[in-house]
């Protein structure tokens, strides 16, 4: 049933992205078998026979439209249509564009994210005056791209959102700094780098920000272990959960 609510309304007609058919789906290689990685009696929720498949990468069809949808053109299409004006090689640096849920992203070669950031910024039509903050994604699976950063811009002076999204392989995981561009996302990176590994290069100090200097690995990544390992703080040991003094 539909909702009359405005912000619901606008969720349930956002979902742009399209529908694969079983055929397609098939095709797809497999991410993982079960639920949440359980492989012993300890998957109790009936899903040990669950398949996930990776999606292939898509890109949202004209017209983009805009948070209510996209029947026809709208907001999403005039941020497009003033950064292609902008950016005469628009096509070589922006790989892929995706509209879902009401959000448009932008997938920007890494080299040329500072550039397209500086045009946001600074064109009179786009006019994104602030980096609201840089958050990072674990793609395990993502061959070549497992790294993502995402940059989520906020115009005041036209009242609009975007995300500039740009990855790297974890062989080589740098990506370029904002902060010439954006001096708020300088804390923002720093924590990208802490818990995601992510090089911020051209960031005046890329040092952790949430976990102790000399920590090992970066705790947000999909493969780093989620308990029963001894961790060593400053000097002292705190022993896995199982080998714990137990009070019950």
């Amino acid at each position: 049933m539909s909702s009359e609510h405005p912000e619901q309304k606008a969720e349930q007609a956002a979902d742009q992205l399209p529908a694969h058919t079983e055929e397609e789906r098939q095709e797809q290689p497999i991410v993982r078998k079960g639920m949440f990685g359980a492989k012993t009696t300890g998957d109790t929720s009936g899903y040990g026979g669950l398949v996930v498949r990776q999606s292939p990468k898509v890109s949202a069809a004209r017209p983009y439209g805009g948070p209510r949808g996209a029947a026809e053109p709208g907001e999403f299409d005039d941020v497009a249509n003033e950064l292609e004006r902008a950016l005469p090689d628009f096509g070589d640096a922006i790989e892929r564009v995706v509209v879902d849920r009401g959000e448009l992203t932008f997938f920007v070669k890494r080299e040329r994210l500072r550039e397209v950031a500086q045009t946001m910024r600074d064109d009179p039509s786009l006019r994104f005056e602030l980096c609201s903050g840089v958050s990072g994604v674990h793609y395990p699976k993502d061959e070549g791209a497992e790294l993502h950063s995402v940059t989520h811009l906020l115009s005041i002076t036209h009242n609009r959102r975007v995300r500039l999204e740009a990855t790297c392989p974890d062989a080589d995981p740098h990506i370029p700094s904002l902060v010439p561009v954006y001096p708020t996302s300088d804390w923002h990176e720093r924590e990208t780098y802490d818990f995601f590994g992510i090089i911020y290069d051209g960031h005046p100090a890329l040092t952790r920000i949430e976990m102790p200097d000399d920590w090992v690995g970066h705790p947000q990544r999909k493969d780093y272990p989620l308990g029963g390992i001894p961790v060593e703080y400053r000097g002292a040991e705190i022993p896995p959960p199982d080998e714990r003094r137990s009070y019950v």
